[in-house]
């Protein structure tokens, strides 16, 4: 099976690709279009803002390779918040290639942003994507923006409010959480990608 994982910058690539390892599986990092359009599975991770993710996509003529995948396509963190059609980090028009826009999460007494650390994912309904995460299983988190729960909410998570935390719509998914920083929980998301696709 070929994965490709899209260089859109950011630190995490580098765990990403070894999570993947982890699990038997050679992701090719890249940023060759041909190579992405002809993979099996496509991951697209990506940290800092919304707007940096967009233009670094812009800049590698990855936009239509994106929106034109036949493959089944996974957004991590930043990734998964440029698939919505818009984030208000930045201003910033995004691939759209599912409903809606990313906000800030709201600073109230209690509750800081970024929100980072572990917390609990609710299961909002059944999909392979998430098969063996369990209602009180925890993940990883570093964010300060969020897509709303929508009927593309797969998981959400609270942090002052709810916010989706896995999201799917045909061959198009996210996970605002860190699979590679959120041990089994982590593991079983990017195994199920792996195994099932977007089924």
């Amino acid at each position: 099976m070929r994965l490709a994982l899209i260089d859109a910058g950011g630190a995490n690539i580098g765990s990403v690709r070894y999570a993947l390892g982890r699990l038997g599986v050679e992701a090719e990092l890249t940023t060759d279009a041909q190579v992405i359009g002809r993979a099996d599975r496509v991951i697209l991770p990506g940290v800092g803002a919304a707007a940096q993710v967009m233009a670094r996509l812009r800049e590698l003529d990855l936009i239509d390779t994106i929106r034109s995948l036949q493959a089944p396509l996974l957004g991590v963190c930043v990734g998964m918040q440029v698939l919505f059609e818009h984030s208000e980090e930045d201003d910033t028009a995004c691939l759209g290639l599912l409903a809606g826009r990313v906000a800030k999460l709201p600073v109230s007494p209690g509750i800081r942003v970024p929100h980072m650390g572990w917390n609990t994912l609710a299961a909002r309904r059944e999909a392979s994507l998430t098969r063996g995460i369990g209602p009180h299983d925890q993940a990883y988190f570093v964010h300060s923006y969020a897509a709303p729960v929508s009927e593309d909410c797969l998981s959400s998570a609270t942090h002052g409010q709810a916010f989706a935390a896995v999201v799917q719509r045909g061959r198009v998914a996210g996970a605002q959480f860190h699979p590679e920083r959120s041990a089994a929980v982590g593991a079983r998301l990017l195994q199920n990608f792996i195994e099932f696709g977007l089924a």
